[in-house]
Parts: structure tokens; sequence; C-alpha cells
């Protein structure tokens, strides 16, 4: 079986460095740019389950991907694929973040392990890597050995998820970047063999050194 892990294309508040979490912000005429080259990379990728988180940058996302196939394939929207909650941080720019709360941005930045919340009030990695795993043995679930499916989600989202596939500590999940529209491909037999194939691979939506340049919050 194979899932196809994506991550959102652009936003406005990607762009400018601000902390989006649960916000619901839409995808930027970039992003949507993105995220449509990427349905059309994916476009004859056969894809039998399909699901994104409930915020609108994910669903999008996962749209685009969706667009057009036939037989249409059904798209569930799942609220544990929901981003990392920043509490207070969101809406806030990191530059401000960086200097208003010094202390707690540099644990987060650096090695914010499973305990460490993502500003005041927000949740932490391990909060996250509870709710999006559990969804992602429900998708393992319902997949034969030949069957792809698509999960849409968000950047802490796609880094917690590979994190434990690799079996990385989360106090190394700044190790590898998720860009916009990112393509992520894992493959197995089951979910406790799961390998991944492809990471961060966003060569239909961005040049390869500018993708090094794109730094998540």
């Amino acid at each position: 079986m194979n899932i196809l892990l994506v991550r959102h294309g652009e936003t406005t508040w990607n762009r400018e460095g601000r902390y989006q979490g649960r916000t619901d912000i839409p995808l930027s005429e970039t992003g949507q740019a993105q995220v449509h080259a990427l349905g059309n990379r994916l476009r004859n990728v056969p894809i039998s389950v399909a699901l994104a988180s409930p915020l609108s940058r994910a669903r999008t996302t996962a749209e685009a991907v969706l667009a057009g196939r036939t037989p249409p394939c059904p798209l569930d929207l799942d609220p544990g694929l929901l981003e990392i909650s920043h509490g207070a941080w969101e809406g806030q720019l990191a530059s401000d973040v960086e200097r208003d709360h010094a202390e707690m941005f540099g644990v987060w930045r650096t090695a914010p392990g499973r305990d460490a919340p993502a500003g005041p009030g927000a949740e932490t990695l391990g909060d996250v890597e509870a709710r999006a795993w559990l969804v992602l043995e429900r998708v393992c679930a319902r997949l034969g050995a030949d069957d792809t499916a698509l999960i849409a989600a968000h950047d802490a989202v796609n880094r917690v998820l590979l994190c434990r596939v690799l079996g990385l500590p989360l106090q190394q999940v700044w190790k590898f970047r998720q860009a916009p529209a990112t393509l992520n491909v894992l493959s197995g037999r089951s979910i406790t063999d799961l390998q991944v194939v492809r990471l961060n691979d966003c060569e239909h939506a961005e040049s390869l050194l500018h993708a090094a340049q794109h730094r998540a919050l």
C-alpha cells in the first residue's frame, strides 16, 4: 500500500511568516498554482482513499489532486489532521514571537520534544502525534496491498508522522523540510513497516534551491 502525504499549498500567512495553527487561512494565488501543479503530477496515480484536514488550505489542496477523476474519489475531512494549535502565537509574526517569547520560542525552534507547547496555551508535538497517528492507522486498515491513499495535511502533522515512520525522536522534527504543496510517499505492507520512498518532493511547484530557501515556521 502507498500513502501520498502532502502539505497544503502556500498561504499569505506562510509568505509573511505568521503562525497559522488552527486559523483557517485560504491558499494564496501562488498556493492555488502549486496545488494545481501537484494535481497534474498525480493525475494518473490511482487513489482509492482520500482524507484531508478540515481547514480550507488542506481541503482545497486535496480537492485539486482529486479533481476530474473518473470515477470520483470521495474526500473525507478528519479533525485528527488539523494543524498544531499555536495558542496565543496564532496570527503573530515569527520575528515578534522570537522577541516577546524568547525562551519558549527557542525551545520550540531547536528541540521541542514531545511535551514543549507550540506557544502559550498551545498543543505539543506529542498531542499532534497521538491524534494524527490514529488517522494513519485507520487509513492503512482500509487499504489493500495495491491501494493508494491521499492525506492532505499540514507542516507539523506531516513532520510528526514522518518522524515516527523514520524512527526519529520528536526533538529531530526540524531536521527535514515540508515545503508548500510538497509530496511525501510512504509505502509498505502495513503501518508497522512503512518506508519513506519520497520526502519533501516539491519539484512540481518549486525550483531545486528555492525549496531549500523556504523555511517553515
